[in-house]
Order: structure tokens, then C-alpha cells, then sequence
């Protein structure tokens, strides 16, 4: 086992956290609940929009809102992996009491966020035309759609800048920082979308504005804290310069993240288009449902997060007993919370659809669409556990292979239903739930017969 060297006491306000010590289960809760009301708030601005778009503009806009965020998670896929690999690696070097490689880390995520983020913003502003075009975008939909994507897209270095500071702030122990900011920005998009949807009747425009000036609003308010109160932040003249060594291992643990993130979005491109096959109707209930399933993600992905962090940490620090205590007792919490969520569906889905549209049909699609995926939650929630238990000690390579898996599922399954079958426009939402069963299957079996375990403790830590 790696010693750990305790970093020196920093005097002034500081949210980090050293999760190689302590109640496993209560550091994973302390962890997760600040993420979790982040992670909701986050998709509360984003379900304003939808449900702003779809009342006041109706289901062809609402239909071109929900096209795009599969796009737009597509050009964003390079950045939130190499961000996400930044935040293993700052875990791992704080776990193994390395503050100096911490501080360079930090220092050059800089270089990688910005360099990346205005190339994604690039592409979306020029290309945005012939990729809806490829995707078959209905012409009802294709202005609005490509309004969107310019816009939201073209700030992509804003929303990399957030997630960049945010990996950091949480690879640290601090999921609270992320989280004040991001509830704050929400309150931002949401009277900005009444006043530019609402009031100024400036349409999916107005949408979009709003959501890139909350993110920036986001995006600032967190460098700027961690710039005053986060001692890792505090960088030298050498900190800051640039360093072969940090970018590669930064690339080495962040490619395959961006690239199972990137054939994730390609994936869900792919079943968009066949979705786009049944019109702006399914479109649209295709758009709620997504919405909602968001919403249903966030404790996954909220566990999933401090998972990583704890599993990063004591990886960093040769722990490997205490990573698989982790690992079982968030998979317990999953298992609860997916068996609640399966049952609200079922009870109150017709409710929630509502929230969204007022459209008869649109709100008969989405909630037959919710009973149909609503079983097999538990498999999605497992993809997020195993995958950040195997990211956390730096088994990458795993998320890239798992990424091809998903990418198969939805392209091939969703093409047999709808090409072999008669099950219609019910194999869209079929897919998904067998996707996240068989990926999350793998992940399962990774874990479970992979060889991660051989390599805690023994990679160098300079």
C-alpha cells in the first residue's frame, strides 16, 4: 500500500475532502446529496426549457429542443471526457498525497479546456447545417433545430469550463462548490426563459440564450471560488507551465472517456433519426420522455460521481479493500432507488407527462414509452456504478469498449424492431432498456472478473 503523505494545513475556507478515511457509506451519501440537488437543478432549467418551448411554441419546436440534445452531447462528448479523465487523475494524485502533480494537473486542464471547447464551438457554428441534414431533421423542425445548435453549441468552451473546474473541485472531496453555483445559474436560465420565450417571444432563440448565459454564470462563479478559497488552486508561474507529462496522462485517462461519451451520443443520434421516422408527434413524446429519464438518472449519476471520487482517492492510496466496500454498498443504494422509480412511473408517469404537453397523443406515446423502460432502470443504474468504480482506478479502457457496446444496441436493436417486427414506434423505446441492460450487464462482469484490482497501488505517482 501507498504511504500517504497528509498535505500541509491550509488556513482559510475549504470544502476538500480526503475519502481515504471514514465511514465509506456516509462519506458516499455526504458526497452524493450536494450533486444530486445539483444534478436536479441542472435538469430542472433544462425541463423549463422544454416545458416553455413545448406551451408556449409547441411540439415541432419542442421536437427540434430534444433533437439537438443528443447533437449538442455528441460535440460536448471530447470535452466532458477529457474533463472527467482530469478528475481522475487530480483523485488519484490527491489520494496518494501528491500535492505539487495536483497543482500541474490543474494547471494545464486549462490548455485542454479551452483549445477543445472553441474547436467543438467551431464545428457546431459551420457545420450545424449539414449535420441536421444528415439526420434527416423534418423541415417543420430544421430552423429551430439549427438555431439551437449554433447557438448552445457555439459556447461549448463555456460548458467545458464548467465541467473542467467541476471534476477538479469533486476529484478534491468538494461537491458542494459545483453545486451553489449551478442551483444559482438555474434560477438564472429560468427567469431568463420567461423573459426571452415568454415575454420577448424570441423562441427557441430565446431558449438558447438563456441556457448559455446560465452556464457561463455557472462556469465563472466556480472559478472564481475555487480561484479564493481552494489551496490547489493557488498556482505558481510553474504550476501553470505547460507539462508533456500531466497532458499525456490527462489524454491517456480522459480519450477513452470522450470517445465511449462520443459513441454514446452516436448512438443516441442514430436511434433520433429512426425516431424522426414517425414524425414530429413521437418527436416530441420521444423529447418528454428523455426529459423525464434525465430526471431519473440523477441519483444514478450523482452516486456514480462521488463513487469515482472515493475509488479514486483510495486507489491513489492503495485502499483496495475499502474500494470494494464502497463499490457494494452504492450498488444497495442503486437497487432501492431504481425499484422507487420504476413505481412512480408506473403510478404517476401520465401526471408527469403532463407537465411537459398538453397534446393528447404526444402525452399517450410518452407514457406508454416511460412503462415500457421503467423495468429495467436497475440495469441502467448499474452501468453508472461499475463504470465509475473501473474509471476511478483508471481501467479506461473498459468505458471505450462499453461505449462500442452501446452504439451496437441501439443502432442494431432499434433496427430489427422497427425493420423485422410490428412493434412499430415502441421499439424506440425498447432499445434503450435493452441497451442499458446488456451495457450494464458488461460492466457488471468487468468488475466482477476484470483484472483492475492488479494495478492498486503499483502505478507511479510522481
Amino acid at each position: 500500500m501507498i504511504k500517504r503523505k497528509e498535505p500541509e494545513k491550509f488556513k482559510g475556507k475549504s470544502s476538500v475532502v480526503d475519502m481515504t478515511k471514514g465511514s465509506e457509506f456516509k462519506l458516499l451519501i455526504q458526497f452524493t446529496i450536494p450533486m444530486l440537488i445539483g444534478n436536479i437543478f441542472q435538469q430542472f432549467y433544462n425541463m423549463v426549457d422544454s416545458i416553455i418551448v413545448g406551451r408556449v411554441e409547441g411540439a415541432n419546436a419542442l421536437g427540434a429542443v430534444g433533437l439537438v440534445g443528443g447533437l449538442l452531447f455528441l460535440f460536448f462528448s471530447l470535452c466532458l471526457g477529457l474533463g472527467a479523465g482530469i478528475g481522475i487523475l487530480t483523485a488519484q494524485y490527491f489520494g496518494a498525497g501528491d500535492e505539487l502533480a495536483v497543482k500541474k494537473t490543474i494547471g494545464n486542464a486549462v490548455y485542454i479546456t479551452i483549445t477543445l471547447g472553441l474547436c467543438m464551438g467551431l464545428i457546431c457554428l459551420f457545420f450545424a447545417d449539414s449535420v441536421l441534414k444528415m439526420m434527416g431533421t423534418p423541415a417543420e423542425s430544421f430552423q429551430d433545430a439549427r438555431t439551437y445548435l449554433r447557438v448552445v453549441g457555439g459556447a461549448t468552451v463555456v460548458v467545458a469550463s464548467y465541467n473542467a473546474v467541476s471534476s477538479i473541485l469533486r476529484a478534491l472531496g468538494d461537491s458542494k462548490t459545483p453545486l451553489i453555483f449551478l442551483i444559482f445559474a438555474s434560477f438564472v436560465n429560468v427567469i431568463l426563459d420567461i423573459v426571452f420565450v415568454v415575454g420577448f417571444r424570441w423562441g427557441v432563440l430565446g431558449v438558447a440564450l438563456a441556457t448559455v448565459i446560465s452556464q457561463l454564470v455557472a462556469a465563472l462563479g466556480s472559478i472564481i471560488y475555487a480561484l479564493k478559497y481552494n489551496k490547489y488552486f493557488r498556482l505558481t508561474k510553474d504550476d501553470r507551465r505547460l507539462d508533456e507529462k500531466i497532458i499525456k496522462q490527462s489524454i491517456r485517462m480522459g480519450l477513452p472517456l470522450a470517445l465511449q461519451y462520443s459513441l454514446i451520443a452516436i448512438s443516441t443520434v442514430g436511434l433520433q433519426r429512426a425516431v424522426n421516422q414517425f414524425g414530429a408527434k413521437a418527436m416530441a413524446a420521444y423529447t418528454v420522455t428523455g426529459r423525464i429519464e434525465q430526471i431519473v438518472q440523477q441519483p444514478y449519476n450523482s452516486m456514480g460521481t462521488a463513487l469515482a471520487t472515493f475509488v479514486g482517492q483510495n486507489a491513489g492510496a492503495g485502499n483496495i479493500e475499502r474500494i470494494h466496500s464502497g463499490r457494494r454498498k452504492a450498488t444497495v443504494t442503486i437497487g432501492i432507488i431504481s425499484l422507487a422509480m420504476t413505481v412512480i412511473m408506473y403510478m404517476a408517469g401520465e401526471s408527469i407527462v403532463k407537465i411537459f404537453i398538453g397534446d393528447a397523443k404526444v402525452i399517450k406515446i410518452a407514457v406508454k414509452g416511460l412503462q415500457i423502460t421503467a423495468p429495467l432502470y436497475f440495469f441502467l443504474g448499474m452501468i453508472y456504478v461499475m463504470r465509475s468504480t473501473l474509471n476511478g482506478v483508471g481501467d479506461v479502457g473498459f468505458a471505450l469498449l462499453n461505449g462500442i457496446c452501446e452504439v451496437i444496441c441501439r443502432i442494431g436493436i432499434v433496427a430489427l424492431f422497427i425493420h423485422f417486427t410490428t412493434i412499430g414506434m415502441w421499439g424506440i423505446w425498447w432499445t434503450n432498456g435493452l441497451t442499458w441492460t446488456i451495457a450494464g450487464i458488461l460492466a457488471m462482469a468487468r468488475v466482477a472478473f476484470g483484472k483492475w484490482k492488479d494495478n492498486i497501488g503499483i502505478r507511479k505517482v510522481e
